[in-house]
């Protein structure tokens, strides 16, 4: 089955591409520990919202919750602060790691909402939920992403129309590693050149999430590393290789749900285990060579259906 019949989509792809702070809502409604269990009430309820962050010092400390309202008006505790019974252990989000990420830690995690934390300060800059997220994708739907595909899909890829007897665009991209800040930029880049170049938008689409989870390895697991993109009419072929610790067991990392990512990328919503499953599924072919101490390489091919011919 071809991978768009597998759920590959429009929308899916723009989680790979957009942000957090692309979807969160910065208006947020935030609470003291000072404030009381009657305060929070009224708060809720005037604004019609299931949750707010507690604040102390212009720091997050803690997230208090309409369920812990219930709870605690169950119990008569009337009286109480909000400090004496908000979650401190609070799961953040940073703004500027793909949307993709996040959506993740929502299936892992079950919560209802993340605060969001600017990566350097620390400060809370948002807050983000589910709905959030549908907002945001809709509405880059509707702006900007349909539009696109429409200039780019009518004619053939301009790669195809070049008079030679083999025609090769070659681009390369240096990946930092530990950089979450620019991760997803070069798979974003990619995907831009070859829609430039004219090609077909669900080819491009399966090629730049293949690239993303690419990019994604390196960052993770790596000091740095490259990819090159060589694009000709018939296939496009991305190479991706690192600098890494190389991987032990290749047959064990391709099983769904084995990562070998540190608890801090976990917490990042990274490392699930997906991305090399994610890679086969999306490309036609992919080669995977790897020594241990040395580095990988990664290689996958997807061909071009010539839909329009001369």
């Amino acid at each position: 089955m071809p991978p768009d019949e597998q759920g590959l989509s429009k929308l899916r792809e723009l989680t790979y591409e957009l942000k957090v702070a692309d979807a969160m809502t910065r208006d947020m409604i935030t609470v003291s520990p000072e404030n009381s269990i009657v305060d929070l009430r009224t708060i809720l309820r005037d604004r019609r919202i299931s949750g707010t962050p507690v604040i102390e010092n212009e720091r997050l400390v803690g997230i208090i919750s309409i369920e812990d309202l219930i709870k605690c008006l169950a119990r008569g505790e009337t009286n109480c602060t909000i400090g004496a019974k908000m979650t401190r252990d609070v799961d953040s989000v940073y703004s500027d790691e793909p949307l993709v990420s996040v959506i993740r830690k929502f299936e892992k995690r079950g919560y209802g909402r993340f605060p969001v934390l600017e990566r350097d300060t620390g400060r809370l800059v948002g807050i983000i939920a589910k709905g959030d997220i549908i907002h945001c994708l809709l509405r880059k739907l509707e702006s900007n992403f349909i539009g696109k595909e429409r200039r780019t899909a009518g004619g053939r890829p301009v790669i195809q129309e070049m008079a030679a007897d083999r025609a090769v665009f070659e681009f390369e991209w240096k990946i930092d590693g530990g950089d979450f800040k620019q991760a997803g930029g070069c798979s974003s880049k990619a995907k831009n050149n070859l829609l430039c170049l004219g090609f077909d938008p669900v080819l491009v689409r399966r090629v730049s999430i293949a690239a993303f989870e690419a990019e994604m390895n390196i960052v993770i697991f790596t000091p740095g590393g490259k990819i090159t993109s060589l694009v000709e009419p018939d296939r496009i072929v991305v190479r991706a290789e690192d600098r890494g610790p190389g991987i032990a067991d290749i047959e064990q990392a391709m099983q769904p749900g084995f990562s070998t990512a540190p608890d801090w990328v976990r917490e990042l919503g990274f490392g699930a285990g997906m991305g090399l499953l994610n890679i086969k599924t999306h490309t036609d072919a992919m080669t995977l060579d790897s020594r241990l101490g040395k580095g990988t390489t990664l290689e996958f091919v997807v061909y071009c259906k010539r839909t329009h011919e001369a």
